[in-house]
């Protein structure tokens, strides 16, 4: 059995402003630096064998603080990179809503059936993002593995794992620093813990 403990990246100001950051390679704030702290000290009770991340900047500090504690470094990949929103990047809900209503609108109802101007399609995210995971299923079979990633990447790993329509993908994003587990017989995953936050109820 493999176990995969995927982590969501500590938040950045993007987040705390509620903008759409996608690819655009934001660093962690003050309070993402913390919430990573506090995931670290969570996974001490971890044995991990590797750590991986998206080597943008959000996901690659969280793994690092992560690997100081583990005393492992990190393997980047551009696999596990957040979705490409495109045009959107950078802009608000609200700032979306009252551009592109009609595509916002879809967006929340049925991700899977939107092509946002200059991005990727969710189903895009999802093979790349899924055909990293099994290079690393493959690659470290009987092991704990750390991913630290992205909302909407993530949300579609396991949308693939636990076989759950894309449709449904949104309801699967983490919170920054969230801890989701799960566990791997070949390539059939089981659920253990989604969207653990408790290392920050207190910040």
């Amino acid at each position: 059995m493999t176990k995969i403990i995927f982590i969501r990246h500590g938040q950045t100001l993007w987040n705390a402003k509620r903008k759409y950051q996608g690819q655009t390679d934001i660093h962690l704030d003050e309070t993402g630096i913390m919430q990573a702290d506090l995931v670290a000290q969570k996974l001490k009770e971890d044995k991990v064998d590797v750590i991986y991340a998206s080597d943008l900047q959000r996901a690659y500090k969280t793994a690092e603080i992560i690997g100081l504690e583990q005393e492992l470094k990190v393997s980047p990949s551009i696999g596990l990179r957040e979705f490409n929103f495109g045009v959107w990047e950078g802009k608000t809900y609200e700032e979306l809503k009252n551009e592109y209503p009609e595509l916002v609108e879809k967006w929340f109802k049925d991700p899977e059936s939107v092509q946002i101007p200059k991005a990727e399609s969710i189903k895009d995210l999802q093979n790349r993002a899924v055909n990293q995971i099994n290079e690393i299923l493959e690659k470290h079979n009987n092991k704990t593995v750390v991913v630290v990633s992205h909302g909407l990447t993530i949300a579609t790993i396991l949308s693939y794992f636990l076989d759950i329509e894309l449709k449904n993908v949104r309801k699967m994003i983490q919170g920054n620093t969230g801890i989701t587990i799960v566990e791997f017989n070949d390539t059939k995953g089981t659920l253990v813990v989604f969207n653990d936050i408790n290392h920050i109820e207190n910040l």
